[in-house]
């Protein structure tokens, strides 16, 4: 991928704004602080850190993101600042033919330093201190860019990890993150299936409270599903959490839960009906819907929120990973997820009432019985 895409993906992403130098500055040093926790980690739990790999990818691409957004606002190119970094005639270099139709060739720097991801690290950490002073870009500020850039591919080359791996998840994870999705290009599951496999495109379901404080849910007059308490001491109302799978099935066109309520499974392939519509699917969606909602207790239920936490949404991720609907960006899961709390607000407060979902247009929404 060319640095100058890069760049202009982060410019895209960059939700704080210019004029944030200081800001951006502390974001630079705590994520080297999370790629040398991720490193602690490894030497702690040495093979059983099994996630390490993914984890220092993810971090060396959040520190890439906060350098390229620091030499953005001080008026400086990344990559002039890595071209010079490479251009080190200490360092060894040699060519390849290239991919990219207008550049045939390609020079390949290899980049001598430290031997030590330890060592590459703890520079790494130095770098990151020298440039916490920068107001400005004078001659000491360019220095000091060129050196992390330098310091910062020692510590890629001493992990092992290709530099365009770091590039693209950094990519992948700041656009689906920030960046507005284009709905009519994200992934739908089930369109290859016969109408009675696939979740409807539009459907109404109603939330209706019986005296025995149970949640009844009924599609199309007939009652899906059992009835629901909120099985706590305490009452907050998780009795209507089947709203949050609606709103997965609206916005995401996925919810395991869901399809088995309707019992719309997509039977006639048995790998999806095993891998994706099965028991254990069901067991990851309901645990992703009580982690959230044990957030979401805390928060007020999201009230008057817009956006949700990044640590939060990266946990979602984690949750369904191997699943179809990790191919949906976060942007896509916040969406879902403030509107189901939105929605819930209202079954809270009004005791039940109607929920409409339209896969179509992605969206969900909530009428009272009264309506």
């Amino acid at each position: 991928m060319l640095l100058r895409e890069y760049k202009r993906v982060v410019f895209e992403t960059n939700r704080l704004g210019s004029g944030k130098l200081q800001v951006l500055l502390f974001g630079l040093f705590g994520e080297v602080g999370s790629v040398m926790d991720t490193a602690k980690k490894k030497v702690r739990e040495n093979d059983a850190y099994l996630g390490f790999k993914t984890d220092v990818n993810e971090e060396l691409g959040d520190v890439l993101w906060y350098f390229t957004t620091i030499c953005r606002e001080l008026g400086e190119d990344v990559e002039h600042v890595f071209f010079d970094t490479i251009g080190d005639k200490n360092n060894d270099h040699t060519l390849a033919a290239s991919d990219i139709p207008q550049y045939p060739i390609s020079r390949l720097s290899s980049i001598r330093g430290l031997a030590t991801c330890n060592g590459a690290l703890i520079k790494l950490g130095q770098t990151a201190s020298a440039l916490l002073g920068i107001n400005e870009l004078d001659e000491n500020a360019k220095a000091n860019l060129r050196v992390f850039a330098q310091v910062f591919l020692q510590v890629v080359r001493s992990v092992d990890i290709p530099f365009a791996q770091i590039v693209r998840k950094n990519v992948e994870k700041t656009t689906g993150r920030f960046v507005e999705p284009d709905l009519k290009n994200m992934p739908k599951f089930d369109d290859q299936f016969e109408n009675e496999e696939q979740i409807p495109d539009k459907f109404e379901i109603e939330f209706i409270m019986r005296k025995d404080d149970q949640c009844y849910l009924r599609w199309n007059n007939v009652f899906i599903g059992d009835p629901l308490t909120d099985n706590i001491a305490v009452e907050d109302f998780y009795r209507f959490h089947d709203v949050f799978h609606l709103a997965h099935a609206a916005i995401l066109h996925w919810s395991p839960v869901f399809r088995a309520l309707i019992k719309q499974k997509r039977k006639s392939d048995p790998k999806y009906d095993r891998d994706q519509d099965g028991g254990r699917a069901k067991v990851v969606e309901e645990g992703l819907t009580a982690w959230v909602f044990s957030q979401a207790k805390a928060q007020d239920f999201f009230e008057g929120q817009t956006q949700l936490s990044f640590d939060l949404l990266k946990t979602v991720q984690v949750f369904v990973r191997g699943y179809e609907v990790e191919k949906c960006p976060l942007k896509l899961w916040e969406r879902a997820i403030l509107k189901g709390y939105e929605i819930f607000r209202d079954l809270k407060e009004n005791n039940g009432g109607k929920v409409i979902g339209n896969r179509e247009t992605r969206t969900i929404c909530y009428r009272s019985f009264n309506q």
